[in-house]
Protein backbone atom coordinates (compact mmCIF):
# COMPACT_ATOMS: atom_id res chain seq x y z
CA UNK A 1 0.00 0.00 0.00
CA UNK A 2 1.26 3.43 -0.06
CA UNK A 3 2.25 5.44 2.50
CA UNK A 4 -0.98 7.82 3.79
CA UNK A 5 1.31 11.43 3.02
CA UNK A 6 1.08 10.57 -0.96
CA UNK A 7 -2.42 10.83 -1.14
CA UNK A 8 -3.58 14.37 -2.11
CA UNK A 9 -6.73 15.75 -1.47
CA UNK A 10 -8.91 18.26 -3.22
CA UNK A 11 -10.05 19.98 -0.18
CA UNK A 12 -12.67 19.31 1.74
CA UNK A 13 -13.12 15.84 2.94
CA UNK A 14 -16.81 16.12 2.41
CA UNK A 15 -17.52 16.08 -1.60
CA UNK A 16 -19.81 15.67 -4.05
CA UNK A 17 -19.96 12.90 -6.33
CA UNK A 18 -18.53 15.15 -9.29
CA UNK A 19 -15.60 15.84 -6.88
CA UNK A 20 -15.32 12.51 -5.89
CA UNK A 21 -15.31 10.96 -9.27
CA UNK A 22 -11.99 13.47 -10.17
CA UNK A 23 -10.10 12.67 -6.77
CA UNK A 24 -10.88 8.96 -7.58
CA UNK A 25 -8.65 9.50 -11.17
CA UNK A 26 -5.97 10.82 -9.25
CA UNK A 27 -5.62 8.09 -7.05
CA UNK A 28 -5.79 5.74 -10.00
CA UNK A 29 -3.23 7.74 -11.61
CA UNK A 30 -0.76 7.64 -8.29
CA UNK A 31 -1.34 3.86 -8.23
CA UNK A 32 -3.27 4.07 -4.70
CA UNK A 33 -6.53 1.61 -4.44
CA UNK A 34 -10.10 3.12 -2.55
CA UNK A 35 -11.67 1.32 -0.40
CA UNK A 36 -15.49 2.00 -0.18
CA UNK A 37 -18.52 1.34 2.05
CA UNK A 38 -21.85 3.10 2.99
CA UNK A 39 -24.21 3.45 5.88
CA UNK A 40 -26.40 5.65 7.89
CA UNK A 41 -23.75 6.49 10.44
CA UNK A 42 -26.21 8.29 12.51
CA UNK A 43 -24.91 8.15 15.83
CA UNK A 44 -21.36 7.72 15.67
CA UNK A 45 -20.72 4.38 18.26
CA UNK A 46 -17.35 2.28 19.12
CA UNK A 47 -18.78 -0.41 16.49
CA UNK A 48 -18.48 2.46 13.48
CA UNK A 49 -14.62 3.86 14.26
CA UNK A 50 -13.57 -0.07 14.52
CA UNK A 51 -15.58 -1.04 11.07
CA UNK A 52 -13.56 2.11 9.32
CA UNK A 53 -10.47 1.63 10.93
CA UNK A 54 -10.70 -1.70 9.66
CA UNK A 55 -11.90 -0.85 6.45
CA UNK A 56 -9.34 2.01 5.55
CA UNK A 57 -6.63 -1.14 6.74
CA UNK A 58 -8.12 -2.74 3.06
CA UNK A 59 -6.67 -0.37 0.96
CA UNK A 60 -4.92 3.01 0.57
CA UNK A 61 -8.07 5.11 1.06
CA UNK A 62 -11.27 5.12 2.49
CA UNK A 63 -14.43 7.07 0.95
CA UNK A 64 -17.54 6.48 3.35
CA UNK A 65 -21.11 7.00 0.98
CA UNK A 66 -23.43 8.64 3.55
CA UNK A 67 -27.48 8.10 3.09
CA UNK A 68 -29.11 11.31 3.06
CA UNK A 69 -31.46 12.59 5.60
CA UNK A 70 -34.24 10.96 2.62
CA UNK A 71 -32.84 7.61 2.64
CA UNK A 72 -32.33 7.07 6.01
CA UNK A 73 -35.95 7.74 6.98
CA UNK A 74 -36.87 5.45 4.09
CA UNK A 75 -34.51 3.12 5.43
CA UNK A 76 -35.02 3.19 9.21
CA UNK A 77 -38.48 5.03 10.04
CA UNK A 78 -39.63 8.45 10.05
CA UNK A 79 -37.96 9.35 13.53
CA UNK A 80 -34.41 9.02 11.76
CA UNK A 81 -31.97 10.58 11.51
CA UNK A 82 -31.27 12.12 14.46
CA UNK A 83 -28.10 13.86 12.96
CA UNK A 84 -28.56 15.42 9.37
CA UNK A 85 -26.90 14.20 6.55
CA UNK A 86 -24.00 16.75 6.49
CA UNK A 87 -23.17 17.03 10.61
CA UNK A 88 -22.82 12.91 9.87
CA UNK A 89 -20.65 12.91 6.77
CA UNK A 90 -18.37 15.56 8.34
CA UNK A 91 -18.29 13.94 11.14
CA UNK A 92 -17.02 11.19 9.67
CA UNK A 93 -14.83 12.75 7.64
CA UNK A 94 -13.33 14.11 10.95
CA UNK A 95 -11.94 10.48 11.74
CA UNK A 96 -8.39 10.25 10.74
CA UNK A 97 -9.78 6.67 9.33
CA UNK A 98 -11.75 8.05 6.50
CA UNK A 99 -10.35 10.00 3.24
CA UNK A 100 -13.37 11.14 1.83
CA UNK A 101 -17.42 11.52 2.30
CA UNK A 102 -20.12 11.63 -0.05
CA UNK A 103 -23.76 11.55 0.51
CA UNK A 104 -25.93 10.03 -1.80
CA UNK A 105 -29.85 10.40 -1.65
CA UNK A 106 -31.03 6.79 -2.73
CA UNK A 107 -32.15 3.70 -0.19
CA UNK A 108 -28.97 1.72 -2.29
CA UNK A 109 -25.79 3.43 -3.73
CA UNK A 110 -25.31 1.62 -6.89
CA UNK A 111 -25.20 4.36 -9.13
CA UNK A 112 -22.62 5.69 -7.08
CA UNK A 113 -20.21 2.40 -6.96
CA UNK A 114 -20.48 1.87 -10.37
CA UNK A 115 -19.36 5.80 -11.28
CA UNK A 116 -16.43 4.75 -8.55
CA UNK A 117 -15.78 1.42 -9.06
CA UNK A 118 -14.03 1.07 -6.02
CA UNK A 119 -10.79 -1.67 -5.61
CA UNK A 120 -12.91 -3.14 -2.89
CA UNK A 121 -15.78 -2.25 -1.28
CA UNK A 122 -16.26 -3.30 2.36
CA UNK A 123 -19.75 -4.34 4.33
CA UNK A 124 -19.79 -5.15 8.20
CA UNK A 125 -20.17 -8.76 9.18
CA UNK A 126 -23.58 -8.72 10.06
CA UNK A 127 -24.04 -9.00 5.70
CA UNK A 128 -22.93 -11.61 3.19
CA UNK A 129 -22.41 -11.79 -0.21
CA UNK A 130 -25.97 -13.60 -0.75
CA UNK A 131 -27.55 -10.85 1.47
CA UNK A 132 -26.18 -7.73 -0.24
CA UNK A 133 -28.62 -5.71 -2.36
CA UNK A 134 -28.89 -7.48 -5.64
CA UNK A 135 -28.27 -4.73 -7.86
CA UNK A 136 -25.21 -3.43 -6.43
CA UNK A 137 -23.82 -6.98 -5.89
CA UNK A 138 -24.33 -7.32 -9.64
CA UNK A 139 -22.06 -4.14 -10.24
CA UNK A 140 -19.83 -4.99 -8.18
CA UNK A 141 -19.19 -8.07 -9.41
CA UNK A 142 -18.97 -6.82 -12.83
CA UNK A 143 -15.98 -3.92 -12.10
CA UNK A 144 -14.31 -7.07 -10.23
CA UNK A 145 -14.79 -4.85 -7.17
CA UNK A 146 -13.09 -7.38 -4.12
CA UNK A 147 -15.88 -7.42 -1.32
CA UNK A 148 -14.77 -7.81 2.41
CA UNK A 149 -16.35 -8.27 5.07
CA UNK A 150 -15.58 -7.13 8.66
CA UNK A 151 -16.46 -8.82 11.65
CA UNK A 152 -19.50 -7.05 13.76
CA UNK A 153 -18.80 -5.73 16.93
CA UNK A 154 -21.13 -6.68 19.03
CA UNK A 155 -22.73 -4.68 21.62
CA UNK A 156 -22.62 -1.26 19.86
CA UNK A 157 -25.48 -0.25 18.01
CA UNK A 158 -27.52 3.43 16.83
CA UNK A 159 -30.78 1.73 17.54
CA UNK A 160 -29.23 0.26 21.18
CA UNK A 161 -27.39 3.70 22.07
CA UNK A 162 -31.43 5.49 20.80
CA UNK A 163 -32.89 2.80 23.31
CA UNK A 164 -30.66 2.97 25.93
CA UNK A 165 -30.76 6.98 25.70
CA UNK A 166 -34.54 6.70 25.94
CA UNK A 167 -34.32 4.48 28.79
CA UNK A 168 -32.07 6.53 30.73
CA UNK A 169 -33.89 10.21 30.24
CA UNK A 170 -37.42 8.03 31.78
CA UNK A 171 -35.45 7.66 34.76
CA UNK A 172 -34.09 11.09 34.96
CA UNK A 173 -36.45 13.83 36.50
CA UNK A 174 -35.48 17.29 34.83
Amino acid sequence: MKEREEIVYPGDKVMSLADALDWRETLRRQGIRLAVTNGCFDLLHRGHVEYLDSARRAADALLVLVNSDNSVRALKGPTRPVNDEYARAFVLAGLASVDATVIFDSERCTAELSALAPDVYIKGGDYTVETLNPEERQVLQDMNTEIMFIPFVNGFSTTGTIEKMRSNDEEVDW
